[in-house]
């Protein structure tokens, strides 16, 4: 029962080697057509909120107000936290750390505040060398009035599509950009934001379910254990998930079932 739960912590190196690689995908790309990019990156859209609100020619006055302009920035602003949960690594921490839970039968502990925290904070490790990239290559140049705002976030989208370019499964991003009829892309950068944010969520629901299937394998083992004895002891109607919780939460234990979680959760990410 020991032996499942153990060989759990090693599955991070078997979930590093199924990304994708720019070369092979580039070379397996779609053949359909070229079409043109109906959709406008971050950067693009920056430009048009400058554009409407910055001054015109010939004395026009704006496209809109500055109440307009706060309107969109506070929008946008809303929109920043569900986009970085479904663009990094938060999503696959959270799944697995919610199956963990379910798996040990434990109700609500540890609360849900907890584990969110606990992904939270997993995230922020997993994700440190995008990070300092994204702060290197456009937060500090732009503190520095080296680089424009839009230029900035053009940057830092274009780290956060390689981090999710490496973590996303050929097949998946392969079968969206068949689907979606976008063009042949040349390098990463020019993977349409539609197709890798997406790709980058299936790629990531599958390997948490994968892990989580890993995980509930020795509790399952417990649970069918302490039904059989209980089945042949005659006590049929005692629940056998009271009995067997004790159990699995001392085999969490003994195995140092917290650290081989967060192992394997940080290499899977490599």
């Amino acid at each position: 029962m020991v032996l499942p739960l153990v060989l759990a912590g090693q599955a991070g190196e078997a979930f590093s080697q199924d990304r994708a690689a720019p070369a092979s995908m580039l070379k397996a790309a779609t053949s359909k057509p070229a079409t043109p990019n109906s959709l406008p990156n971050p950067g693009q859209v920056l430009d048009l909120v400058e554009k409407a609100t910055g001054p015109q020619a010939e004395g026009k006055g704006n496209d809109w107000s500055a109440p307009v302009k706060l309107a969109v920035v506070f929008t946008l602003l809303a929109v920043l936290p569900s986009m970085l949960v479904m663009m990094t690594s938060f999503t696959r921490i959270i799944i697995v750390l919610s199956f963990l839970r379910r798996a040990l039968t434990t109700q609500n502990i540890p609360p849900t505040v907890a584990l969110i925290g606990l992904a939270l904070f997993l995230m922020l490790f997993t994700m440190a060398p995008t990070f300092a990239r994204i702060n290197q290559e456009a937060l500090q140049p732009y503190l520095q009035n080296r680089m424009t705002f839009s230029d900035a976030c053009a940057t830092g989208y274009r780290a956060l599509t390689e981090f999710m370019f490496r973590q996303t499964r050929t097949a998946d991003l392969k079968f969206l950009l068949k689907i979606s009829g976008a063009q042949k892309p040349a390098t990463v950068a020019d993977v349409p934001a539609h197709v890798i944010i997406p790709a980058f969520a299936i790629s990531e629901f599958r390997k948490a379910f994968e892990m989580g299937c890993l995980i509930f394998i020795p509790f399952l083992l417990v649970d069918l254990v302490t039904s059989g004895i209980l089945l042949s002891a005659g006590m049929m109607m005692l629940p056998p998930a009271m009995i067997s919780l004790p159990f699995k939460i001392i085999l969490f234990v003994l195995v140092d079932g917290w650290r081989l979680t967060a192992k394997t959760l940080v290499t899977s990410f490599g």
